[in-house]
């Protein structure tokens, strides 16, 4: 990445601030990250996880992305479970150069895609003098 739009935190496993009312699982989403001209674009698995679970929010320069997932209503005797309920959580530094106004964040299948667009660099102009 050029300019490094976007820094990856280290991996590690998600600690809970403070002590939980509940205890809870947390994962670390796999992410890809692609960039163009026009934009920085994150794409983050969370399977499991509605729409109406997501929040993206970005405090002091840091992007979270949260996402609760809940175990699905069972039809049926439950013979073997492989997906657990739990949160997940990424964090990524972002750079001066992303236009923190026009960030846009959609979900699909499981699949949490953000765009973030870079600030367009300040093209060259004349400025006429005026006389007084």
């Amino acid at each position: 990445m050029k300019d490094k739009e976007l820094q990856v935190q280290p991996k590690h496993h998600v600690q809970q601030g403070g002590e939980p009312t509940k205890p809870e699982k947390q994962f670390v989403p796999a992410v890809d990250i692609y960039e163009t001209d026009k934009a920085v674009t994150v794409v983050a698995e969370m399977p499991g996880v509605a729409k109406t679970g997501i929040e993206v929010s970005l405090e002091d320069g840091v992007l979270t992305m949260t996402g609760e997932r809940h175990n699905g209503l069972e039809k049926g005797a439950l013979l073997l479970r492989e997906f657990d309920a739990g949160r997940y959580v990424r964090r990524f530094t972002v750079s001066e150069n992303i236009d923190q106004e026009h960030i846009k964040a959609t979900m699909v299948h499981g699949m949490l895609t953000l765009v973030l667009p870079k600030i367009p660099p300040a093209s060259p102009r004349r400025i006429e003098v005026q006389g007084g």
